[in-house]
């Protein structure tokens, strides 16, 4: 069974707003799949879940890097942009599954590019355009996600 939690984000404020809300729910590790298209959201609602874990420098997409870590007194954060990978293969390479540990949080753009080399994730996201403004929602894809999705809509 799947929890599902849709909420319009008005400008680039409340897409890190919404990525804060969802670290401060998170109690333990996750791995979050982000979908949507180029500019839709992605890297700026990942700044806010960097932030809400306790970051307060600037966050960058790993475009082409693959993987930017941060390692925070909260927790571990690993933040992939498969956007440019060009076979999954090379995950296994850089050793990707050590970053998936059960209280790191893994949030992967474009995680359909990673086959089978990534986790099944808790939450996957799609964010998408409306207008000037942004859509997202967030699906569970497991226990950890249902929960999560739960004490969003309950918030």
């Amino acid at each position: 069974m799947t929890r599902s939690f849709e909420f319009h984000l008005t400008d680039e404020i409340a897409t890190v707003a919404m990525g804060n809300r969802v670290a401060d729910i998170i109690e333990q590790g996750a791995v979050i799949y982000l979908h949507g298209d180029l500019g839709a959201g992605k890297t700026t609602f990942t700044r806010g879940v960097v932030q809400g874990f306790g970051h307060t420098g600037k966050v960058k997409s790993p475009t082409y890097t693959l993987v930017e870590p941060y390692e925070l007194e909260r927790a571990n954060v690993y933040h992939f942009d498969l956007y440019r990978l060009g076979d999954p293969e090379e995950l296994e390479y850089m050793g990707i599954r050590d970053y998936f540990s059960a209280d790191a949080i893994c949030v992967v753009e474009w995680p359909e590019k990673g086959g089978e080399f990534i986790p099944v994730p808790d939450l996957d996201i799609t964010l998408s355009y409306v207008g000037n403004e942004r859509k997202i929602v967030i699906n569970s894809a497991s226990e950890r996600g249902i929960a999560i999705v739960e004490k969003l809509n309950n918030q």
